[in-house]
């Protein structure tokens, strides 16, 4: 049997933005679609996912021949999330396969096969030139990406402008998106450096007054939402900035996290941008770390990003409810709770010193009251040997706790080692 109702149809629809968007669609449409290569994967309750890959032709027909049999050929909106994105900063063949021309065969099969009422792109705010502090910058901003993935968008909005027909279409420009748990890769390397004390912590080689502005995944979904529910009353073509008002400064995002993470005040360091480059090209091509900082990122350490969104409250009655400065105590929590999942959901390598304090707790949690040794024999380290900091050897006391340097977990030592 059919879904009533117009198609709301989500594309990327297995991603994190994606998934929430279905889900919070599904309150107030009952015809949503999802198209993801892992459409295997559980949709939310009452929604739809058909394997459609967008960089083949027979693909994307077939997954619209599937999507007008099953659910009609009337389509409310069309929320484009799939795309290709990368961090090594360098041109990619997938920016034009996924995300420029997997545009184009969808909106042109979309355009051929149904009636569609409005196509949304997902964009991003570095399509435009950066500002500097104190300059808060409009959609009227001149456009001026400065790297790989900004310029796919640039391209991308081009080609729909040119082939969207009689399709009404919305550019969301997405600041950066975060949540409670963090979730945001830049944000995420950030945290790890300062929770593991790590030297590049303290150093940066750009203006420490300049940021970029983010948005909470709630507040995403709802400027999507709001798009939808507003596809009638919106321009034909509308481009709207979406992010938060407040960029928090490097130096400032350096102290909040210092203090809500170890406690303690932070002191930065200037490093010259090519001292910086040469430090991380050996990191990653000499010593093989994989960090997450590549030169290319250290010319764009001055980039300001800070956001006019008036227009989005105007066209949408779109305002954030959330702040990342509001947020940083929630992803720390997070952290702090337990440090291998929160690494492990944000995609981080854990430091050898964490791994051993997780089995130093697992093995205190599997200590029973009928265990051989007593919960007071347990917590003395064997041969009376004292308990002591990784990050700290100098800290040292009878039983577990922890470091009150650095918070870490006091680690037991090996078996047999004597005082």
């Amino acid at each position: 049997m059919m879904p009533e109702g117009d198609i709301v149809l989500i594309t990327g629809s297995n991603g994190r933005i994606g998934t929430e968007v279905m889900r919070e669609l599904r309150k107030t449409y009952t015809n949503v679609v999802g198209f993801d290569m892992r459409a295997e994967e559980n949709p939310p309750e009452g929604c739809t996912r058909i394997p459609v890959d967008i960089t083949s032709d027979q693909s994307v027909a077939d997954g619209l021949r599937i999507l007008r049999a099953h659910h009609g050929a009337r389509v409310a909106s069309v929320i484009h999330l799939a795309a290709f994105y990368s961090f090594e900063g360098k041109p990619d063949p997938r920016y034009d396969s996924v995300t420029v021309n997997g545009t184009k065969r969808l909106l042109l099969g979309l355009k051929a096969n149904f009636e569609v009422q409005q196509f949304v792109f997902s964009s991003t705010m570095l399509v435009h030139k950066p500002g500097e502090p104190g300059i808060f910058f409009n959609e009227d901003w001149p456009i001026g990406p400065t790297w790989a993935y900004p310029e796919s968008k640039v391209r991308t909005e081009a080609m729909i402008r040119e082939e969207r027909g009689d399709v009404p279409t919305v550019m969301l420009r997405f600041a950066g998106v975060y949540d409670d748990g963090c979730h945001s890769p830049p944000l995420a390397h950030q945290m790890q450096r300062i929770y593991e004390r790590q030297l590049e912590s303290r150093l940066y080689a750009g203006s420490t007054s300049h940021g970029t502005a983010y948005v909470h995944m709630d507040d995403v979904v709802d400027a999507v939402l709001r798009t939808v529910d507003r596809r009638a009353t919106l321009p034909p073509e509308t481009v709207l900035l979406i992010g938060e008002t407040e960029a928090l400064s490097y130096d400032e995002l350096q102290h909040t996290f210092m203090r809500q993470i170890h406690n303690e005040s932070y002191e930065a360091f200037s490093v010259p941008g090519p001292v910086a480059k040469i430090g991380a090209w050996v990191e990653d091509k000499l010593l093989g770390a994989k960090p997450f900082i590549k030169p290319w990122m250290i010319d764009r350490a001055n980039d300001h990003y800070a956001l006019d969104v008036s227009r989005a409250k105007d066209l949408l009655g779109w305002v954030p409810q959330h702040t990342l400065r509001k947020t940083i105590p929630h992803m720390v929590a997070a952290l702090k709770a337990d440090d291998l999942k929160f690494y492990r959901e944000n995609g981080l390598e854990p430091a050898e010193w964490m791994l051993v304090n997780a089995e130093a707790r697992k093995q205190e949690t599997a200590m029973t009251p009928d265990h051989p040794h007593t919960a007071e024999a347990a917590a003395a380290a064997p041969g009376g040997a004292p308990y002591s900091c990784p990050m700290h050897p100098e800290v040292q006391q009878p039983g577990p706790g922890n470091c009150p340097k650095c918070g870490m977990t006091l680690v037991a030592p090996p078996q047999g080692q004597a005082r």
